[in-house]
């Protein structure tokens, strides 16, 4: 007697792999081929070559860099205590602030910005590497106040009466329990808004001075005027150093979690 077929689960996972093959997978391996492709088919490196001798998309490499670290500071600076102040409060008002941090995540990003650049304007703000920075920080906070809200609240708070139980000041308490056991929250979100600040060209276009762009823009320009090997270089390059920061974050975390383990043996 033949057995019936018993349906599986992971049949369901067969669209998303579907749609990562061909629309993730497929222009990765494009994207490699013709950033190591000469325009005669050859393998070559002049595509690098030209990126990084050409001062403009040098440059503007160099200050992406600087920008998205700018930008993800002022979150970090201004998302820590909102989080920290989300999570002690009490849960009707805790949920009340937390969902007007997260209305505006339902609206287009384009038009925050838009909407921002009307009030910059109305208030005499001239478009500058300031509004850009601004405009980043603006529409990437989010990003960094919900994974650090998720891991104050969630936190243990016996490690805190603990500390005072033992005599340690509030501030002691903060910066030697809260603060450190706050770590994976923080990388998660330095993680979560560092990286994509790199190809959101449209905050700056649309905020900031035509000297203050990301790196997205030159990638923009290169492939309209089809100029294939450089942008794909440049778009190889902005690749590994995403693989990079993933890379530090992951490796951070690990040491994060293993010391906070390792205090709670002791």
């Amino acid at each position: 007697m033949k057995k019936a077929k018993v349906f599986r689960p992971t049949a369901f996972a067969f669209p998303y792999l579907a749609v990562t093959l061909v629309f993730v997978i497929v222009p990765l391996i494009l994207v490699t081929v013709y950033a190591f492709r000469g325009q005669d088919g050859s393998f070559t490196f002049e595509n690098f070559k030209y990126v990084f001798t050409e001062a403009a998309y040098r440059n503007s490499l160099f200050k992406t860099v600087g920008i998205a670290a700018l930008a993800t500071l002022l979150c970090l600076l201004v998302a820590y205590p909102v989080a920290y102040v989300l999570a002690s409060a009490p849960f009707n008002k805790m949920a009340v602030l937390a969902l007007l941090f997260v209305i505006p995540m339902w609206m287009n990003f384009v038009l925050r910005i838009v909407a921002l650049k009307s009030v910059f304007t109305a208030i005499g703000l001239k478009p500058s590497f300031l509004t850009g920075v601004l405009g980043l920080v603006y529409d990437f906070l989010p990003y960094m106040l919900l994974p650090i809200y998720t891991v104050l609240s969630n936190m243990d708070k016996s490690y805190i009466e603990a500390s005072r139980d033992l005599g340690a000041s509030d501030f002691s308490t903060f910066w030697k329990v809260t603060f450190p056991l706050s770590f994976p929250g923080i990388i998660s979100g330095i993680s979560m808004v560092f990286m994509p600040i790199f190809s959101a060209y449209a905050v700056t276009g649309l905020l900031a001075d035509p000297g203050t762009t990301v790196i997205g823009r030159g990638i923009e320009i290169l492939f309209g005027l089809r100029e294939y090997g450089a942008g794909s270089a440049l778009s190889f390059i902005l690749l590994l150093l995403v693989f990079l920061v993933m890379f530090l974050s992951s490796l951070l975390s690990k040491r994060t979690n293993k010391t906070a383990k390792g205090g709670n043996r002791q």
